[in-house]
């Protein structure tokens, strides 16, 4: 599914045109980036928990010519299935 078809399921779902539905959706999606972006976590009780981690610095290597590189730190967002998606997946 993408973004127009989640929008038209949206609007279908909450009896809603779909500009209504997209701007919802571009609320959500932006309310997560927003609190990622501090730092904090967004819950959602039986659907998930998007959080944001440090990742460290590590050394890899180029695949092309082997050379030894560094990758730098970097945050990255993390995403943890809460319970009842998890169930509904798994039936």
């Amino acid at each position: 599914m993408n973004k127009s078809e989640l929008v038209a399921y949206i609007a279908e779902q909450a009896d809603l045109k779909k500009t209504e539905a997209s701007r919802a959706l571009e609320a959500f999606l932006d309310g997560v980036s927003v609190t990622l972006k501090k730092g904090g976590k967004v819950q959602i009780i039986g659907f998930g928990t998007f959080d944001v981690k440090q990742r460290k610095e590590t050394k890899g290597r180029n695949p092309q010519t082997g050379a030894e590189i560094t990758i730098p730190a970097s945050m990255q967002v993390k995403f943890k299935v809460g319970k009842a998606l998890k169930e509904a997946v798994n039936k």
